[in-house]
């Protein structure tokens, strides 16, 4: 008895993983509360992770010029805190908001961060003598 109790939770334990990777690969058809969260989350991390690497290309163009760096990161810490406040704004207070809250509040801020990251890549793509953008151009 103790053998076929240890050995089914050593098959529960080795196989937990592999559900859980099973349900993240299948947002499309996600039928469930946690496998929709994950997938949320997921696409937050994956837009973050883009803006990211935006943010560092623009810093790298600007080197030379530390009060254009200093705007770029006042602006940048301002919009993330702007983003995170309307997110939970829209998730709703979390005593109240139940189950689905974690989700609204990643889609959320996937959304919000991927507007974000079209507003960085145009900085990245200005024409020549835009004035209104305030990146140098790659050399």
């Amino acid at each position: 008895m103790r053998l076929l109790l240890s050995s089914l939770v050593t098959l529960i334990l080795a196989t937990a993983p592999l559900a859980g990777a099973a349900r993240a690969d299948d947002c499309a058809n996600a039928q469930d509360q946690a496998t929709m969260d994950e997938c949320a989350g997921k696409d937050f991390e994956a837009a973050d992770k883009k803006l990211n690497d935006a943010y560092r290309q623009i810093m790298d163009r600007l080197k030379g010029d530390a009060a254009s760096k200093k705007l770029l990161v006042d602006a940048q810490r301002d919009w993330i805190a702007f983003r995170d406040a309307e997110c939970a704004f829209q998730g709703g207070p979390p005593e109240t908001a139940g189950s689905v809250r974690p989700m609204v509040v990643a889609n959320c801020q996937a959304g919000l961060t991927n507007l974000r990251l079209k507003d960085l890549q145009g900085y990245l793509h200005c024409e020549e003598g835009d004035l209104d953008c305030p990146v140098p151009a790659a050399q």
